[in-house]
This record gives structure tokens, C-alpha cells and sequence, in this order.
């Protein structure tokens, strides 16, 4: 088998009746170009396997003649040039939208909606108004508490309209247009407060039922936060939050604690002190005095008369001699006092036992007793007794003789009326 013919010399050698030919005749020029150009269009061949190994496939051609089955080279550096253009593309328009998002959106008029519609989403949500808030800081306000959809919807309306508003807390709902949150704003069902009215003269224990009345806040929490004085900046002498409430209606936010609430009452009790120049040294004895002024005095304008009977007793060193205060320690509650209650020197409020003003005020005085302690009327009055419960009529005595025969008139009043409530 020595003869037989390798592989190369079946795939790659002429055939030897080819050679065997004489040669053709030469070509023109033309035949030449012609002959080139569909060398060049022919597609490769795979490379024929040499030596040993497994022979290609192979196909015959219309000659007869085996070769290899031509395959078609794969170009794909276009595409991956391609696919990288478009990611680099994609890169750069996520920077610009990420940076330039506004002017985007501007240039291409595809503005996103800045208001919601309608009146709410069902959701009631509390917003408070401070006092001193101007138009954006309303306007943010509702936005950050989800009202609106942006405090530019809000401020653009309050802008072209301008609309006032009362301080305070209002309830709302989420999700609502500019317009529909104005609406709500400007109803008076929308705004949410809790009040309480301490009157003038009123004790501690009824101003604490009052606001615990008046705020839904249980007395017990109010009671419990009374007892911390050291957290009111009341001076050191002072046994109580007594005569520390300022008298007058208040109006509460939602949120606030017993606390919270006390605090009010005692700083507006120290802001009526300072504007009537009442230096902090001087507190606890201007609001001593004021408060038994409110309790004994009768009509305000009797007050500076009062303030003078009570100086003039403590500048020659005479007690006080008042019922309200001897009432006040023994927590009886009415004006009238009996002999023994007015001998207990044990009680601190007894001011017919005890010289000087009371250890601290019996009642919250209000700015017509404050102003009386500052400024009392020039007189030489050391008595005064209340001779009619009805109009408060009341009678002031340079001497004890004369304030005995007002004492009797007062005394037949009270046996002319016996229904006359005297309570405290």
C-alpha cells in the first residue's frame, strides 16, 4: 500500500491529467481583471487538516474534485463599536437628567404637576400656625405635613390672594389642592382649640379643675405637675403654685401637657409682673399681697383703698387681722372664721395669730391687684368690712370704734339674708 496517496495529496495536489495537459492559451488583460475579481469574492476556505489528523468535511464540486466547504468569517466589531456608543450615550443622558432635570423638562415641556386635586384623601392631619408665620412658612408647613403636594402650589395661591389666618391648630387632610387647603384654613369648624377661664380670685385647686375641665387633661396629671416647683421658676419662698396662675382665658394646642399648660399660666403671671416693673426679687411679696387684696377687696376699685389699709397695718406693725387668709389655711372655704381657728397660730395663713403677710398668696390676683399693692391711695384707713354681699359695698374706719358700728351694719345684712351664698 506504499503507492497509495496521502491526504495532502488528495486535497492539495492537482490532479496528474491535469498536469498531464498542455497549457491554454494566454489570457488578455481583461480575463486577467475578471479572472482577479472573482478570486476576490470567492469566500475562505477553512484550512485543510494536515498529517494524521481527522480529514475535513468535504464536498465535490461539479469537476469532481473534493475541497472544503467554505464558511463565512464572522465580523462583529461593528456591533460591540455600536453597543458602546449607545451605553456611553445612555451614561451621559442619565447624567444630564440627573443634574439638569428641570431645564429637561422645561426645554422639552414635560412639567410634572405641582398641586393634587381635590379636597383630600380621607387622612385628617393637625397642622398648627404660629403666631408670626408669614405666607412660606405656611406653605411648607402643609407641604411637609403631606397636605399639599408642594409649598409652591400654596404660596403661588396665598401670593395672588392674600388671605389672613388666625394662629392656632387646624385639622386637614393629606392630599389636597392649594385652593381646598385655603378653604379649610379659612373655616372656623376646621380650627381646633381647647380653653379654660380662671377668674380672678380663684384658688388653686379650682384653677387646676378648671383646665383639666377645659383641656380634657385628667386632674390627676395636672395636680401630679402643680407639686414640681422647681420646674416653674417660682422664687424659693413660694409654698405653692398659688397666686402663680394668672387669671384669664387661655386657648391650648393639641399636644401640650399638664405641665405644658402650668408653665403657660406662670409665665404670663411673670410677664404682667415685669411690665408692671415688679423686680424678680419682689414677686412672691407683690403677689402675697395682691392676692389677698383680690380675695378681700371687693370692686377693683376698691382695691388701692385696701392696698393702703393693709400697708398701713404693716408699717406700724399691726396684723392683718383678715378672715380670707385664716379661711384659706383651714380650707373651710368661707368668710366667716370662728375664735379658736383665729387663735391657731399653728395655721401659716392665720394673720390674727401671726404678724406680716401670709407665707404666700391665697388666690390669683389679677392686674388691678397688682397695680393696687404698686400704687395704693394716700389715707389714714386701718379697718375696712364688707357691709352688702350683693353690690360689695364696703366701709373703711380710721378707728376701731368705727369700723365696730360698720361691723354691726354688716352683721344685720347677713341676718336679712340668710341665703346669701358666703363661700369662698
Amino acid at each position: 500500500m506504499t503507492n497509495d496517496p496521502s491526504w495532502d495529496e488528495i486535497f492539495t495536489s492537482q490532479p496528474s491529467s491535469a498536469a498531464a495537459q498542455p497549457s491554454a492559451e494566454p489570457l488578455t488583460r481583461r480575463q486577467l481583471r475578471e479572472a482577479e475579481g472573482r478570486e476576490r469574492e470567492r469566500p475562505e476556505q477553512e484550512p485543510v487538516a494536515q498529517g494524521g489528523g481527522k480529514p475535513p468535511k468535504r464536498g465535490r464540486d461539479g469537476g469532481g474534485e473534493f475541497r472544503g466547504i467554505p464558511k463565512r468569517k464572522r465580523r462583529l466589531g461593528w456591533l460591540w463599536a455600536l453597543l458602546t456608543l449607545v451605553v456611553l450615550a445612555g451614561g451621559a443622558a442619565f447624567a444630564a437628567w440627573t443634574l439638569f432635570e428641570p431645564q429637561v423638562r422645561e426645554a422639552l415641556g414635560w412639567q410634572l404637576p405641582i398641586d393634587y386635586e381635590g379636597s383630600g384623601n380621607g387622612e385628617a392631619v393637625n397642622i398648627v400656625i404660629a403666631d408670626g408665620d408669614i405666607g412660606s412658612d405656611i406653605a411648607n408647613t402643609l407641604h411637609d405635613a403631606g397636605v399639599t403636594m408642594t409649598s409652591q402650589a400654596f404660596y403661588d395661591l396665598l401670593v395672588a390672594e392674600e388671605p389672613t389666618f388666625m394662629p392656632g391648630t387646624y385639622t386637614l387632610q393629606k392630599e389636597m389642592s392649594a385652593r381646598a387647603a385655603l378653604t379649610a384654613l379659612q373655616d372656623p369648624a376646621n380650627h381646633v382649640v381647647s380653653s379654660a377661664l380662671i377668674i380672678e380670685g380663684t384658688t388653686l385647686p379650682t384653677a387646676l379643675e378648671n383646665l383639666a375641665e377645659g383641656t380634657g387633661i385628667p386632674l390627676a396629671d395636672f395636680q401630679a405637675a402643680s407639686t414640681d416647683l422647681a420646674s416653674f421658676g417660682l422664687p424659693a419662698e413660694a409654698p405653692s403654685l398659688e397666686g402663680y396662675l394668672f387669671p384669664a382665658t387661655y386657648e391650648f394646642q393639641p399636644g401640650q401637657t399638664a405641665h405644658d399648660i402650668l408653665q403657660r399660666l406662670v409665665t404670663e403671671t411673670f410677664t404682667r409682673l415685669d411690665a408692671a416693673g415688679v423686680a424678680v426679687a419682689d414677686r412672691h411679696r407683690v403677689l402675697t399681697m395682691a392676692g389677698l387684696i383680690q380675695k378681700e377687696g371687693g370692686p377693683a376699685t376698691d382695691f388701692p383703698k385696701v392696698a393702703r389699709v393693709f400697708q398701713n397695718r404693716l408699717d406700724i406693725g399691726m396684723n392683718l387681722q383678715s378672715d380670707a387668709t385664716v379661711s384659706y389655711g383651714t380650707g373651710n372655704g368661707s368668710i366667716f372664721t370662728e375664735d379658736e381657728e383665729r387663735a391657731d397660730a399653728s395655721n401659716p395663713y392665720n394673720t390674727y395669730a401671726n404678724p406680716g403677710l401670709p407665707i404666700g398668696p391665697i388666690s390669683a390676683p389679677g392686674d388691678a391687684a397688682i397695680q393696687a399693692v404698686l400704687n395704693p391711695v394716700d389715707g389714714p384707713w386701718l379697718f375696712f368690712v364688707l357691709v352688702n354681699g350683693e353690690t360689695g359695698e364696703t366701709v373703711f374706719s380710721t378707728t376701731a370704734a368705727e369700723h365696730n358700728a360698720a361691723v354691726k351694719v354688716w352683721q344685720q345684712w347677713v341676718r336679712d339674708n340668710p341665703d346669701w351664698d358666703t363661700g369662698g
